[in-house]
């Protein structure tokens, strides 16, 4: 039986051992690359971890959460990422991600990122600590092959 206040989802929240197509926020206007081991090791900071959502849905809005990721796993180049959105909390929220005509895609928060060359054009992250996700459209996120489904 469902919960009454969980709204399932699934989402690719990044590509591993890929470049961003853009620079996120904070990377100083440098793409990224997570590295396939920094991202393994930092599954475990993703699990319990707030998703928040501006109403926008061009950025992210840390004082907005509205869900948690419970599970996460990499597959391929891949980090996907399941967990529940608060439907009874949040009703119109997620009535408007399911009309949403626009493609979602996600983004990631995080804490404590460690850089292999800080000069570099593409940054790569060799150590991270996930302090969180974003549901955005896709065209504002980092990583454009990113997703997000309500299911």
């Amino acid at each position: 039986m469902s919960h009454p206040n969980k709204a399932e989802f699934i989402g690719v929240l990044t590509l591993v051992a890929t470049p961003s197509d853009k620079a996120p926020s904070g990377a100083r206007g440098h793409r990224v690359e997570l590295t396939r081991a920094a991202a393994r090791a930092a599954i475990p900071s993703l699990l319990g971890m707030p998703v928040n959502c501006a109403v926008s849905l061009d950025g992210h809005d840390v004082r907005h959460k509205i869900g948690i990721i419970d599970s996460a796993e990499i597959r391929g180049h891949e980090l996907l990422v399941s967990g529940y959105l608060f439907k009874r909390d949040f009703p119109d929220v997620v009535a408007s991600l399911m009309a949403s005509a626009d493609p979602l895609g996600m983004s990631y928060e995080l804490a404590d990122a460690r850089v292999d060359d800080m000069r570099a054009t593409v940054w790569d992250l060799t150590c991270v600590t996930f302090t969180g996700a974003a549901i955005l459209l896709k065209s504002k996120a980092a990583y454009s092959m990113t997703d997000f489904v309500l299911l």
